[in-house]
């Protein structure tokens, strides 16, 4: 199931019991926004996928932006501080 907020699609790969992925994800459910989790708790293929996706991030959780890279969990809060998030999503609905 894809989730779509305005035009900007939201990825963001997890694995369970990781408290920066639940941080993460509750930041962008307080914001209304909807995203795709792909859970790699465990799927060898999906992790290798994120690390290639991510240039070589391998913790959780890495979070795409309509396909741009915007880091992890820290980096998330970060790009909200800053005001740079609310950017980047509204970017994509234009």
């Amino acid at each position: 199931m894809t989730h779509i907020f305005g035009m900007a699609q939201i990825d963001i790969y997890t694995r369970q019991f990781c408290s920066y992925c639940t941080m993460a994800k509750r930041l962008l459910q307080r914001h209304g926004l909807a995203f795709v989790e792909h859970d790699a708790t465990g799927n060898a293929e999906m992790r290798a996928e994120m690390i290639q996706r991510a240039n070589g991030g391998t913790t959780f959780p890495q979070i795409f932006i309509d396909g741009q890279h915007v880091g992890g969990c820290d980096d998330l809060f970060e790009l909200e501080a800053s005001g740079r998030l609310a950017r980047l999503v509204s970017q994509a609905e234009a």
